[in-house]
């Protein structure tokens, strides 16, 4: 499919082998500026220059053309907070020990094991996330919208940003909806149709246009498309009467995922042949630790939030150049996590009505498996577009595995910043050789290993705790009630369907090896057995919620 481009007039296709003073016109002296544009919750199919062909996405299509889009980038964790704090400090979030949404997930008596508690916010004591390092180099910081990396009061101040907004709100998603009243402190309510990310992009444009004299970093973190799953209403009606206009789609509304740690995993054909039983009828945590994964692309609300977050892309890039800014900025567009294709259960009695589906069940990530929640590709696989005015390749798609951990060393190499001068130990690689098409540093990147951990039960899912590594085409799953690993060639099985641990005994060992060893490495802790496990316990009867106690 050939993207849309609508700014046919910004000009970057072609490189420049340095920057000057003047560039068409522009002052490209000072270090660029960053504009990161984090969407939450979005899933690696939801753009059309990805494969959506219900979402409309023509602005990220323009991006996409305009610099380099990744189609196997990977976000730390499959859910957020870890995710952004990987993003600001370069490490994976098993070594700060941050490594569950805040607060986190709490202890169940049905569960085998008990939670890590996972840390409140970043560590303070070092003090250089990306954004105080930037800060001490003359940027001026911003981060508007969505913080979730912890809630005392001054964090984002500690943290390196000089404003935020709205200031004050540090939850990870809108406090009652994307129309006002908002009830969020540090943000005045605006008229009453307003919508949350328009009004995001708003503040956004205001800070650069305050700021165009000067060097900045604007990470715009929306809200969208995390739920509550609320569409504009006129982009509400046309997906509406895009939908009606579509034939049925083919194959079933959900599917069945299990857990494939369980003494006796399901295989996916009983799978299949289950959810058609009455015991699997509903929306809930059904029988045998399984639940339902949504197989379509067919939510207009959800579609509708999609394209406003693709709107908020158009917007700041026609600012962008309305400032004069578009050939001195480096603009990067990214997702924190998988697509909310698993509803949240993280009450774990909640049965979701047949008529709010669309509320908890926001999308389909196929052709990638699971969901938000899961370390499987839809969990974790996420959209990457990297634009680098004068100095990056354009409309280059490539296939080298990176992460989030690697936006840390890798912006800051594209704004000149040396990262051996500060006392930081990073996880991540940078990614210029990447960006500027330098084949022969790709090599070493291709070949290095990527790691998850996650030492808790998610609201998503029924899976055990558990981590992954991807090497080369390989990756393996490890799951810690009962050790059980999976191992996948992505590049054969995308969907992850065929399970090659037993085929291959030898390369499982050899990733297992390479992921207990990282684990060791970066003082990843474990979860225990939970004392209060009981084998018996059904998590329908538990409505309440008691939080980890920190040891």
């Amino acid at each position: 499919m050939k993207p849309t481009t609508l700014f046919t007039g910004l000009g970057i296709g072609a490189l420049v082998a340095s920057p000057s003073l003047q560039v068409n016109g522009q002052n490209t002296n000072q270090r660029p500026n960053i504009v990161f544009i984090l969407a939450d919750d979005l899933g690696w199919s939801d753009l059309e220059c990805y494969g959506s062909s219900f979402h409309e996405t023509p602005n990220l299509n323009a991006l996409a053309e305009q610099g380099v889009r990744f189609t196997d980038a990977y976000a730390a964790c499959h859910v957020s907070s870890p995710t952004r704090g990987s993003i600001l400090t370069g490490q994976y979030p098993a070594r700060t020990h941050l490594t569950d949404w805040l607060p986190g997930r709490k202890d169940f008596p049905f569960q085998r094991l008990k939670n890590v508690y996972s840390a409140q916010h970043l560590p303070y004591e070092e003090n250089n996330t990306f954004a105080s390092v930037l800060k001490s180099k003359g940027y001026k910081t911003a981060i508007i919208g969505k913080w979730h990396l912890g809630e005392d009061s001054l964090t984002t101040e500690r943290q390196g940003f000089d404003m935020h907004i709205p200031y004050g709100y540090l939850k990870g998603w809108p406090a009652r909806s994307y129309f006002p009243p908002y009830n969020m402190p540090g943000l005045k309510d605006g008229p009453q149709d307003e919508y949350l990310t328009d009004r995001m992009t708003d503040e956004a444009i205001k800070f650069m246009q305050e700021n165009k004299d000067k060097p900045f970093f604007l990470y715009l973190s929306h809200y969208a498309v995390h739920d509550p799953i609320e569409g504009r209403p006129d982009l509400v009606a046309k997906y509406e009467k895009k939908l009606a206009s579509m034939p049925k789609p083919k194959g079933p509304d959900f599917i069945l995922e299990g857990n494939p740690d369980d003494e006796h995993p399901i295989s996916r054909a009983d799978l299949d042949c289950m959810i058609e039983t009455d015991a699997f009828k509903g929306f809930k945590i059904l029988p045998k630790r399984t639940v339902k994964i949504k197989q379509h692309q067919d939510n207009v609300q959800f579609a509708a939030m999609v394209e406003s977050v693709d709107e908020s892309v158009g917007r700041v890039q026609a600012a962008l150049k309305e400032l004069g800014l578009d050939k001195n900025t480096i603009v990067v567009f990214c997702s924190d996590n998988g697509g909310m294709s698993a509803a949240n259960f993280g009450n774990p009695g909640r049965i979701v009505p047949k008529d709010r589906l669309d509320k908890s069940f926001s999308t389909s990530n196929l052709p990638l498996r699971g969901a938000k929640g899961f370390n499987y590709e839809g969990g974790i696989r996420v959209p990457l577009i990297v634009k680098w005015p004068q100095k990056g390749v354009s409309n280059v798609v490539n296939s080298v595995p990176v992460m989030s951990i690697d936006f840390y060393p890798t912006l800051l190499e594209m704004v000149g910043i040396k990262t051996s001068t500060l006392n930081h130990t990073m996880d991540g690689t940078s990614l210029v050789p990447l960006l500027t098409n330098d084949k022969k540093a790709n090599t070493p990147l291709g070949k290095r290993a990527l790691y998850w951990h996650f030492p808790h039960y998610s609201n998503h899912g029924m899976q055990s705790p558990g981590g992954a590594i991807r090497l080369g085409d390989y990756k393996l799953l490890d799951y810690l009630e009962n050790n059980t690993v999976q191992l996948f060639n992505l590049k054969n099985d995308l969907g992850e369907q065929h399970d090659l641990a037993q085929e291959m005994p030898e390369k499982a060992q050899e990733l297992k090896a390479m992921l207990d060893q990282w684990r060791k490495d970066v003082h990843a802790e474990m979860p225990q057995i939970n004392p209060d496990y009981k084998p018996d316990a059904n998590p329908a009867d538990f409505n309440t919620r008691k939080a980890p106690v920190k040891k």
